[in-house]
């Protein structure tokens, strides 16, 4: 991520340095450079981050990057891969009462309605930083769905052999 900002924050330092720069030129180098600029330290947090980014067991699945709790098994309704621009993510969907919309603001209602919009749902699974099989972790989901509790042992047990 901090390698793709690298040619931002070098063209805003030629817009600072060059001798005949307006001052127009200077500050939009600056904003440029403290703007990208700070993709380097998120990045390096990320990057660092050892925490586990997605959760999985018999109560629901948790990903840290989508949603602030567990989204308990009961409530998703289907579960599907999707391959938005070589990202891959396996979207949730949950009854509206559980949508995280629900309780945000109009602008983020918007952004949800946006991100459905493109196939998505407004709890998507992001796959980026995990080395796994999409289709395989949507079928153990919808697996994990329709079980059981005592089921829900079973198939986790045998998740974690594989």
């Amino acid at each position: 991520m901090y390698l793709r900002a690298v040619p931002f924050i070098l063209c805003g330092i030629w817009l600072i340095t060059r001798a005949e720069s307006s001052e127009t030129d200077r500050i939009m180098g600056w904003v440029g450079t403290c703007f990208f600029g700070l993709a380097i330290p998120f990045s390096l947090y990320h990057l660092f981050d050892k925490r586990p980014q997605v959760i999985i067991n018999e109560i629901g699945i948790f990903d840290r990057t989508t949603h602030n709790e567990f989204i308990n098994w009961e409530i998703i309704k289907d579960a599907y891969p999707i391959n938005i621009h070589g990202q891959h993510f396996i979207c949730l969907s949950v009854p509206e009462d559980f949508k995280p919309s629900r309780k945000k603001s109009r602008l983020y209602k918007g952004l949800a309605k946006l991100n459905e919009m493109t196939g998505a749902q407004e709890l998507n699974i992001q796959l980026g930083q995990l080395d796994i099989d999409p289709i395989k972790l949507t079928e153990f989901i919808i697996a994990m769905t329709h079980a059981d509790k005592n089921k829900k042992k079973e198939l986790i047990t045998k998740a974690i052999q594989h």
